[in-house]
């Protein structure tokens, strides 16, 4: 385990090949039930450069209306999310150190052009509990810095396997993705990369 700016952890390798591969079949279950799609920004309606779903009792959306948020439903199919998978659970209580379970997990598709830039998570009313982020696929440059946008950044490789564990003074840090490293996997048979973020939505009573 490694440290990042503001002591967020970096657990390289957590993942073996086999648990990735299961990990995998697991999300594909999940995109057969909900399927990726393109979110777009608040008020400006852009399409954002990654495709996501969802599993768990809630899944986090954005769209040009309402803007960001938490629902219990596929903005497209309107149906309920996927259950979230018991492998998901298990290695929230192994690494969250957190004493409720998550409710959302939110899964990114990024293609080889994707990016994501410099934001916070900070959408759910309990920021105790952690962001956990999980790497699939191929390997991208992670940017992440402290609680205000103008701060100073650091940069890691993260591969498939890799565990990202904001908490604590991370949890509000801003971090984004600046690029995909194509053909750095074989994981996914399409290439790209997919990134799972397993997070606790509302504060327990």
């Amino acid at each position: 385990m490694q440290l990042l700016p503001n002591d967020a952890k970096w657990i390289e390798g957590h993942l073996s090949t086999a648990e990735q591969e299961a990990l995998l079949g697991d999300i594909r279950q999940i995109v057969a039930k909900a399927p990726l799609y393109t979110p777009t920004m608040p008020r400006t309606g852009k399409a954002m450069r990654v495709q996501m779903t969802n599993c768990g009792a809630l899944g986090w959306v954005t769209d040009k209306h309402e803007g960001y948020r938490y629902q219990s439903f596929h903005p497209v199919t309107a149906k309920p999310w996927p259950a979230m998978p018991p492998r998901l659970l298990s290695m929230w209580r192994e690494l969250a150190g957190y004493p409720h379970d998550p409710e959302a997990c939110l899964i990114n598709y990024y293609g080889p052009e994707a990016k994501m830039g410099l934001h916070q998570d900070r959408d759910e009313e309990d920021f105790k509990a952690p962001v956990l982020s999980i790497s699939l696929g191929d390997a991208c440059r992670f940017r992440i810095g402290g609680a205000t946008r103008s701060g100073g950044t650091a940069s890691i490789r993260l591969s498939s396997g890799d565990i990202v564990l904001l908490t604590g003074r991370s949890r509000l840090a801003y971090h984004g993705v600046d690029r995909i490293y194509p053909g750095t996997s074989g994981l996914l048979k399409g290439g790209g990369r997919i990134n799972l973020t397993l997070r606790r939505v509302t504060r327990p009573d």
